[in-house]
């Protein structure tokens, strides 16, 4: 496809029209953001971020993105690879139920959780007898990450996968090669680019999870509050200082997952030319 280098007034229209929407809705809110961190000066900023309960609740954070993205990454492997390397019946209703948790809102999946596993659901009597609690817990959270997540890694494979096709398999596998083999030395290149920035996306999409979470959590200041249910904490509680503070360290987090996507496309740009 070829660039097109010229386009007159069309051309800076487009330009201007995209970087006015940029700064309406994404420059203007975030200097907001810094603005009124800082707005009582730096000692009060590093004293909100380094509070007890902003570091609980970013460690809680980290730890819920972790569980998800793992598991999510297995999942997403295992998904792609079935829907694209083998033919059975019920692929297209499997496919379907991947980007359930797209249309789904978030809210709803968290009311579907406490249905499951509260004190009214099916499962509760039999995980209690294990002292096993979900509801009102870290795996409750975890729970829900994964739940609203798990499609972003799959949907990254699927297309890479599709395009790839099977003759490089099948050529191995004619070659006596095992089904791991052939996916850790021939499928696994084709696909790591792709799988890196899933991964990435995941991560972006599971440290900001606010609905499901804030369905299950309980709210339990210190022990369930991730970080957006923490900046929410502070926001009803007329501490905007420390709100913008703890939203500063979300939007740092941004930054770093959006420069990481950032260079595996690069990367992933420059594999892409070298194997042309």
């Amino acid at each position: 496809m070829e660039i097109r280098h010229d386009g007159g007034a069309l051309k800076w229209i487009l330009v201007t029209i995209c970087f006015i929407f940029l700064a309406v809705f994404l420059l203007l809110p975030l200097g907001y953001i810094v603005a009124t961190a800082l707005g009582k000066g730096i000692e009060a900023y590093i004293n909100a971020i380094t509070d007890e309960y902003a570091i609980k609740a970013a460690m809680l954070t980290v730890e819920a993105t972790i569980w998800a993205v793992t598991i999510n990454t297995i999942f997403g492997i295992a998904a792609a690879w079935c829907l694209t390397k083998f033919a059975f019946s019920g692929k297209k209703i499997l496919s379907t139920f991947i980007d359930l948790p797209v249309t789904v809102s978030p809210i709803i999946a968290g009311l579907i959780y406490v249905l499951t596993f509260g004190r009214q659901g099916a499962l509760y009597s039999y995980l209690d007898s294990y002292n096993i609690q979900i509801i009102f817990a870290v795996p409750g959270i975890v729970l829900a990450t994964i739940f609203v997540t798990f499609p972003f890694i799959s949907r990254e494979l699927i297309p890479v996968l599709t395009a790839q096709g099977t003759d490089e398999e099948e050529a191995a596998a004619l070659m006596g090669a095992g089904t791991f083999t052939i996916f850790r030395k021939v499928t696994l290149p084709h696909i790591k680019w792709a799988l890196l920035y899933g991964v990435v996306l995941c991560t972006a999409r599971a440290m900001g999870e606010f609905g499901a979470v804030s369905v299950l959590s309980g709210h339990l200041r210190g022990k369930t509050n991730t970080l957006p249910l923490y900046i929410e904490l502070l926001y009803q509680g007329y501490d905007f200082t420390g709100a913008f503070a703890a939203s500063s360290l979300l939007v740092i987090m941004a930054v770093v997952v959006l420069i990481l996507r950032l260079v595996l496309e690069q990367k992933g740009k420059k594999n892409l030319d070298i194997r042309k």
